[in-house]
């Protein structure tokens, strides 16, 4: 098991949102989370409120990221299920 398997690594930082996904065989859906001036959100990787909350403005935001980002967070979450370092991705600009 790698070292700190159970904490959750940042991924991408931007407008104040951190972006963050597990990487110790979490369960599915797909998913990462999202934390934004203590405003905590889980999404999927279409970029939807799966629990949580996050402002609208902020939502739209990481959605927005998440369209872009797609393939990468795909990527990281395969890395994610077999507990492997995931990669950080480009902020939105």
């Amino acid at each position: 098991m790698p070292k700190g398997g159970s904490h959750m690594p940042i991924i991408s930082k931007f407008y104040g949102i951190i972006i963050r996904m597990y990487n110790n065989g979490e369960h599915n859906p797909p998913h990462f989370h999202a934390e934004y001036q203590g405003y905590n959100a889980c999404f999927d990787l279409e970029g939807e409120i799966l629990n949580g909350q996050m402002p609208k403005t902020q939502s739209r935001l990481i959605s927005a990221w998440v369209e872009l980002h797609r393939k990468e967070l795909i990527a990281n979450w395969s890395l994610a299920i077999n507990e492997k370092p995931l990669y950080r991705i480009s902020p939105l600009k």
